[in-house]
């Protein structure tokens, strides 16, 4: 075909992400790229259309425009954001007009109306539509946009009730989002074999923690204590644990390493476990757990 090797593995990829499943779904191309600002604001629309359509076939795919201009090239893409509908390898309409949900939305029911999109069913490959769901959804809150992918996860929960990925993306956003009582509520509801299934871990611990959330008044009064009273370890405790729970995570971290460098045995290692918690409830992978695990390995190792 004449292509690189660059270029082939480029169509690969186009193939596998667009191409084989739009044989029987609708797929939502997206061109964008990291430093477009209506790509950004187009996303939300899209990842939250998808998200209610995928129970009719509907699934999205993104190429960015700067690590695949290969491909953009191909569709002769011009400006971004750019957005087609994709059905059996072959673009079937040109969405990028229809910027709100409400366009969207009236633009796949009429595509969808006149071409055999497989709805998702039992047996057929929802479970990988379910995923990229998912995926799309944690990129949200990984993000910092707690409000929309806590919305995208109450919609996953009608697809998958019982999908432990889903119920933990969903307390984790609620969380993060400030609804602390509905995650806890939510948490409260689910089975026993469910609560204590090892992908809610991490959920448990987070919820622990933030119920130290206190209001600013009081998080200025034990912040005071804190500081006036350096050698209580109580007050130390409590103020670093209010401060995670406000967000303050470097203040609680630096907190509970003064305690460790101090007294490393008090109420049996109390201020070790509870960064360690806190380190779990944040995710291990996480830049500011590998920079705060550094600092406490060299208190305890030198």
């Amino acid at each position: 075909m004449g292509l690189s090797l660059d270029e082939q593995k480029a169509v690969d990829r186009f193939r596998k992400a667009v191409v084989e499943p739009s044989q029987t779904k609708l797929v939502i191309l997206d061109f964008w790229a990291e430093w477009c600002g209506p790509c950004k604001a187009l996303t939300p629309v899209l990842e939250k259309v998808a998200a209610e359509y995928a129970d009719r076939g509907v699934v999205l795919a993104k190429i960015n425009v700067d690590e695949e201009g290969f491909i953009a090239s191909q569709f002769q893409v011009q400006s971004i954001p750019t957005v087609y509908a994709m059905f059996q390898g072959q673009p079937v309409a040109d969405l990028t007009p229809a910027r709100s949900e409400s366009q969207l939305k009236g633009a796949l029911d009429q595509i969808l109306a006149q071409l055999p999109v497989t709805p998702g069913a039992p047996g057929d490959d929802s479970a990988i539509d379910l995923a990229q769901l998912i995926a799309i959804a944690e990129e949200r809150l990984a993000a910092g946009e707690a409000e929309q992918a806590a919305a995208m996860f109450h919609q996953l929960t009608d697809m998958a009730p019982q999908d432990v990925a889903v119920l933990s993306g969903l307390l984790r956003s609620l969380v993060a989002a400030g609804h602390q009582t509905e995650a806890q509520a939510a948490f409260d509801t689910l089975p026993p074999e469910v609560q204590n299934a090892p992908e809610l871990a991490q959920v448990k611990t987070t919820l622990e923690l933030a119920a130290n959330k206190v209001d600013d008044g009081e998080l200025q009064s034990l912040r005071a204590a804190a500081a006036e009273r350096p050698a209580d370890m109580d007050a130390q405790l409590a103020f670093a644990e209010a401060a995670f729970a406000a967000g303050s995570r470097d203040e609680a971290a630096e907190t509970l390493l003064g305690m460790i460098r101090n007294d490393p045995a008090w109420n049996d290692g109390a201020a070790k476990a509870r960064l360690l918690q806190m380190f779990e409830a944040v995710g291990l992978e996480d830049p500011w757990v590998s920079g705060q695990r550094r600092k406490l390995s060299l208190l305890l190792f030198g």
